[in-house]
């Protein structure tokens, strides 16, 4: 097991929830369509989508792994932190 912390920071004319949403909390279902080589799909294993939430992420043919785990630990809307 792992652990990965991403930090970015841009500006941008979207609001910082509308990106959010579409970055942290939808992101898997535009992702297998704009990258199918990379992401081939993603499902919930457990959960409801929220905290504890563990989705398994199928990766590409081009991958050297064929799926990743992702255990959600928390969410924070208001601050957006994912």
């Amino acid at each position: 097991m792992g652990v990965l912390t991403y930090e970015s920071q841009f500006t941008s004319v979207i609001p910082p929830a509308r990106l959010f949403k579409a970055f942290a909390l939808d992101i898997d279902n535009p992702i297998p369509k704009i990258a199918p080589q990379a992401v081939e799909s993603a499902e919930i294993l457990e959960g409801d989508g929220g905290v504890r939430t563990i989705k398994k992420i199928n990766l590409g043919e081009e991958s050297e792994y064929s799926y990743v785990k992702h255990q959600i630990d928390g969410i924070d809307k208001e601050n957006f932190v994912h």
